[in-house]
């Protein structure tokens, strides 16, 4: 765990780093598609998200609630329809999911504490590099 300091800027040039971002998408791409067939299912995307992002919710949420936002992702960027994610699918996933995020930030810098692989410490390091 880091601490570092970010704002929508930093997520947003990462975003726009098409290479460091493709890159980066790969590598996720690869840790969720455990068996290396090339796609992700419905189960593998909800670990991989889990991996991903730790995101905390309240007691009161359900499983069931859980589930349902997991599936409604799945089904708005699985567009081909045929029950599974390629890489430019998740590529999509990935960058609006990152797009929202540095729309909640706003402009104002935000410290944070990140896993060393997460793809915000990815966004943070893009921007330390350049």
């Amino acid at each position: 765990m880091s601490v570092a300091v970010l704002d929508s800027k930093t997520v947003t040039r990462f975003v726009e780093a098409k290479e460091a971002f493709k890159k980066c998408v790969e590598k996720y791409f690869k840790m969720v598609d455990s068996n290396g067939n090339g796609v992700i299912c419905r189960r593998k995307l909800r670990e991989g998200l889990d991996l991903l992002f730790t995101v905390e919710h309240e007691s009161t949420v359900s499983k069931e609630d859980i589930d349902n936002f997991h599936s409604m992702i799945f089904d708005k960027f699985d567009a081909d329809r045929n029950g599974k994610l390629d890489l430019y699918e998740f590529a999509a996933l990935v960058k609006e999911i990152m797009m929202a995020m540095a729309r909640g930030m706003g402009s104002l810098p935000v410290i944070v504490a990140l896993d060393q692989d997460s793809l915000l410490m990815m966004a943070v390091q893009h921007e330390i590099g350049s």
